[in-house]
């Protein structure tokens, strides 16, 4: 009996975005535990008729994993998705680890995460030379609050490209911080429900960050990507330079 649970990051939303890996774990497992509030049903709906699909949303980390060891104990093939990919805000080790306590095997199946999907709608390359060659990926405090050595002040004191997760409720405060450090005119993409049906983006000036969110209501599922290299194309890669020469480039 397969006694191991797969942790399998869907992406942001788009079911064209699954890796061919979770496309297969899902059309062949028997029970699936799904953040029904993160994820569009057009994904688990690539599931076979007769599969156990359970919403998450409402429930706590311990009915999850007792309902998990339930039916992992009668037979069942069982999956566990997550949003974009697991290893960010995923929540997923306590539930691992709580699996592992009780002999069950575990593995993470890494998706795509909205901050790539946002960027690449904006073709937008987040590292250029002699700019930046750093993305953080970030959030603001809020209830769950952050370790004070990584507060957004020291965050975007680097001025490279910046990531907000699960920011929108704070977008004031991360504003004024923002401009301590980023020119008033940087750009920002801004990602709501990045690739559901009804998500959208669109590229703002970080002085208009706040207004903006505000404008249009938003409070949860957005992701805000600062970054001084968005639409700047003065610094090439030397990968491709004539001049520059590497072990795949004699001449």
């Amino acid at each position: 009996m397969d006694r191991k649970i797969s942790f399998i990051g869907v992406g942001p939303g788009d079911p064209d975005l699954l890796t061919i890996k979770a496309l297969k774990k899902i059309e062949s497992a028997d029970v699936i535990f799904w953040a029904d509030s993160l994820i569009p049903e057009k994904i688990v709906n690539f599931s076979y008729v007769g599969s156990e699909k359970i919403k998450t949303s409402g429930l706590t980390l311990e009915r999850i994993t007792s309902i998990m060891i339930e039916r992992i104990n009668e037979g069942k093939t069982v999956i566990r998705l997550h949003d974009g990919d697991p290893c960010l805000y995923g929540a997923v080790k306590e539930q691992i680890e709580i699996l592992n306590q009780n002999n069950i095997e575990t593995e993470v199946i890494p998706g795509v995460s909205a901050f790539q999907v946002a960027a690449a709608y904006h073709q937008a390359e987040l590292t250029i030379p002699e700019i930046t060659q750093t993305i953080i990926l970030t959030r603001s405090g809020g209830r769950t609050g952050m370790p004070e050595k990584e507060s957004l002040k020291d965050l975007a004191s680097h001025k490279s490209s910046l990531c907000l997760y699960l920011s929108a409720r704070h977008i004031k405060s991360s504003q004024k911080t923002l401009l301590e450090f980023y020119p008033p005119e940087t750009q920002v993409i801004v990602g709501y429900r990045v690739s559901w049906d009804d998500g959208w983006t669109a590229l703002i000036e970080l002085k208009d960050m706040e207004k903006f969110t505000l404008e249009k209501g938003l409070i949860r599922t957005t992701i805000y990507i600062i970054s001084p290299v968005i639409n700047n194309i003065t610094n090439r890669s030397k990968l491709y330079d004539p001049s520059y020469k590497h072990l795949f480039r004699n001449k």
